[in-house]
């Protein structure tokens, strides 16, 4: 079955632009004109990724994303004219997993697009090989999966990249700046809840699962995982 791919646009040219694209590249490929639209579609059908542009009519971009990471882990990708840092930072602060500012290549969101699916798990070469296990959680790099015992804690991307380095680090306390760099790739001096949001997004499925595994805040620094 063909990953199915959502695209949210206001822009006609732009809509065909992209799906002629995705479905030289076998995708199969939905577009939408607003964000309201696109939310009943994919209450009907679930899409594997959506590419959403910010300034839409009716509900915005950042709502929409609001509305998806209510429904789940669908990874997402911002396409937007809105290029400046702080658009970019609020984009990623309400989960979503990467930002494109227009004018763009399509060919790059295509790549773009091709490796959130892999980091999401949703390849079938995706493995659950070279585990890390930390406390009473077992992280799973290739698929992009973490598990408490044998319950899927269903992250988000953001929320497993920064498990995963947290785990990967334990023992040391993490600044938010560094996991600004890292996972989200943010090289800057502008104030952000990002790490403190996906954090508090985190805490609460691994509280939800019982995890006696620890997420500790380093107050005026960062966090750190403890057993």
């Amino acid at each position: 079955m063909a990953t199915l791919i959502y695209i949210v646009d206001d822009e006609d040219n732009i809509r065909n632009l992209i799906k002629s694209f995705l479905l030289k590249d076998g995708f199969e490929v939905r577009d939408f004109a607003s964000g309201d639209e696109m939310l009943e579609s994919f209450d009907k059908k679930a899409a594997d990724l959506v590419v959403l542009d910010i300034m839409l009519p009716g509900l915005d971009g950042y709502s929409v994303c609001e509305a998806l990471r209510a429904r789940g882990n669908v990874p997402i990708i911002f396409l937007s004219a809105r290029d400046s840092e702080y658009d970019r930072i609020a984009g990623l602060k309400l989960g979503g997993d990467d930002y494109l500012t227009k004018p763009f290549s399509p060919l790059e969101l295509v790549e773009r697009i091709k490796a959130l699916l892999r980091r999401a798990g949703t390849n079938e070469t995706a493995k659950k090989d070279g585990a890390i296990s930390f406390g009473d959680l077992q992280i799973y790099p290739e698929s992009k999966r973490a598990f408490c015992g044998e319950v899927n804690l269903s992250l988000t991307i953001k929320e497993f990249d920064l498990l995963c380095y947290l785990a990967k680090n334990h023992g040391r306390a993490v600044s938010r700046d560094e996991l600004l760099s890292v996972v989200w790739g943010i090289e800057c001096d502008i104030d952000t809840r990002a790490t403190d949001d996906t954090v508090k997004r985190l805490r609460k499925k691994m509280a939800a699962v019982s995890s006696k595994t620890k997420l500790e805040t380093i107050w005026g620094y960062g966090f750190m995982l403890t057993e």
